[in-house]
């Protein structure tokens, strides 16, 4: 049974170590990026689409629901969920850094469950290295850089770049509104000593 959070509206605290877990964990962010695409859904239409065991699902949903980024909008049964907008900015421990964690990104985070190239660039270069990537990934889609401007900028191989802005893609593309025209991995000028780089 789902449970209506108990926080606080504005606990700053709170709201950044719930946005935090879903930072941490790809499974609960698909499931908010799913709330966030679907406006409304039950827990059987996530068990549906998004695959997961009637267990899986009602404690992952009771867990956002809990951390206070999604919410009960139907209370009778069945229950229907929905995401909140989450827009919060944060600074690198060093101070180097500012993101934006919004939507995109949780999507973008999520998708490490079913993208290796998205959870392999999580690994080494974390969630704040995903975020600024996820940036180029909108500038590259609209035409203003290229993958290796991007490498350049991020100090990684031009194909590590490439392999990363055409994971990010299809975030890219159902997020914001950019003409069907960015280039296909196939069209592009990697050449064997890239791959050599990134190993």
């Amino acid at each position: 049974m789902s449970r209506t959070s108990n926080r606080a509206d504005g606990d700053i605290i709170r709201d950044f170590l719930s946005v935090a877990n879903l930072l941490k964990e790809s499974q609960l962010a698909q499931l908010y990026a799913y709330l966030v695409h679907e406006d409304e859904a039950t827990v059987q239409d996530v068990i549906e689409d998004l695959e997961l065991s009637q267990g899986t699902a009602y404690r992952n949903v009771n867990r956002l629901v809990d951390a206070g980024v999604v919410e009960v909008t139907h209370d009778e049964q069945p229950r229907r969920y929905a995401a909140r907008e989450i827009d919060l900015t944060v600074t690198t421990a060093a101070g180097d850094r500012e993101y934006t964690i919004t939507p995109v990104l949780i999507d973008a985070v999520g998708r490490a469950e079913t993208n290796d190239d998205i959870d392999t660039y999580i690994d080494r270069h974390g969630v704040a290295g995903l975020a600024t990537t996820l940036t180029y990934a909108v500038a590259r889609e609209r035409g203003n850089v290229t993958h290796r401007m991007v490498a350049e900028d991020l100090d990684i191989s031009p194909f590590a770049a490439e392999m990363i802005l055409q994971a990010l893609r299809p975030v890219v593309h159902e997020h914001y509104e950019i003409k069907e025209n960015g280039a296909g991995i196939g069209e592009l000028d990697i050449d064997d000593g890239d791959a050599a780089d990134d190993a």
